[in-house]
């Protein structure tokens, strides 16, 4: 029986700002993947999944979701009894979504009323995009819906400030000098602290304005200076936004990075900025020379997540 695999993800652009009603970036990043799968005699890793969906089926029952996205949780109980767990290598507390893939996972598989992503309208995508954040909360505390969006729907999109989200075409340049890099921090990042953090600082007037004038204005410029390959534009709003987070963010940001974090700025060869709301796991990077950011970088573990 073939299972339907559910692929990481990498927001590029929107962290934390679309909490604020700023745009959103995402793109699936296939390195990573997960499924349901079945196991008579379930191995230490495999239980622990196990009674983890256990815990989760009990969750998914207080939640009061639209007729035509209720989830037939009788038989997600039935198949966690006979021992279902969710197979999966995406790395939890990374940024590149390991609980967006389950709850799509989740959703595909015992949705009431199927609907396949290729075939979903675009009025429906804000709706669904809803109901994964009310999926997707019991990991985080508080989820927009994203993650699972991009997980299940497995194409980029574009959040826009009004909560719509649009399917995007984003041509790859295989042979490009130019590249979107993750650096492994080495240590995994818990969201809900971290998120925690953004609405104590939310309480501060100046930051509230900073914010909306610098953060959300740079994160918006790069999003369409991206999109339409306007790579000047695009490196100049991107430094920035780094600069911006290292003012900022600085909480979110694990400590032993902020030197590399500084010299990319300073040298102009690549510039970085949080994956998902930081603390650990991957941290996003952006050069237009992959080679020579390759040189400065050589002592940390990197993968190319797209290449332009």
């Amino acid at each position: 029986m073939k299972h339907p695999l559910f692929y990481a993800k990498i927001l590029l652009f929107g962290e934390y700002g679309i909490i604020e009603n700023s745009r959103g970036l995402t793109l699936p990043y296939n390195a990573y993947k997960g499924t349901l799968q079945f196991s008579s005699e379930l191995n230490e890793i495999e239980l622990k999944s196990n009674k983890s969906l256990h815990k989760y089926a009990g969750y998914l029952k207080t939640l009061s979701l639209p007729k035509k996205f209720a989830i037939n949780i009788s038989q997600l109980e039935k198949d966690i009894e006979n021992g279902m767990f969710f197979d999966s290598n995406i790395p939890q507390g990374y940024g590149v979504g390991s609980s967006g893939a389950l709850v799509a996972a989740i959703f595909d598989k015992y949705s009431e009323k199927k609907i396949s992503s290729d075939k979903i309208l675009k009025t429906d995508l804000k709706d669904l995009k809803i109901v994964f954040g009310q999926m997707e909360s019991f990991f985080h505390g508080k989820s927009s819906g994203i993650d699972p969006l991009i997980c299940y729907m497995n194409i980029p999109l574009l959040i826009q400030p009004n909560a719509d989200v649009d399917k995007i075409g984003l041509a790859e340049s295989k042979v490009g000098k130019g590249a979107v890099f993750l650096i492994n921090s080495g240590m995994p990042g818990e969201t809900e602290p971290m998120v925690q953090i953004f609405f104590e600082k939310l309480k501060n007037e100046g930051f509230r304005k900073t914010l909306k004038e610098e953060f959300i204005k740079y994160n918006n410029n790069c999003i369409d200076s991206f999109l339409s390959r306007d790579m000047g534009s695009f490196f100049q709003n991107l430094k920035h936004l780094s600069l911006w987070a290292l003012n900022h963010f600085t909480p979110m940001i694990p400590r032993k990075f902020l030197k590399i974090w500084k010299k990319g700025i300073e040298t102009n060869t690549y510039y970085l900025k949080l994956c998902g709301s930081g603390g650990g796991g991957y941290i996003l990077g952006f050069t237009q020379d992959y080679e020579a950011t390759e040189k400065l970088l050589k002592n940390y573990k990197k993968e190319v997540v797209y290449r332009f």
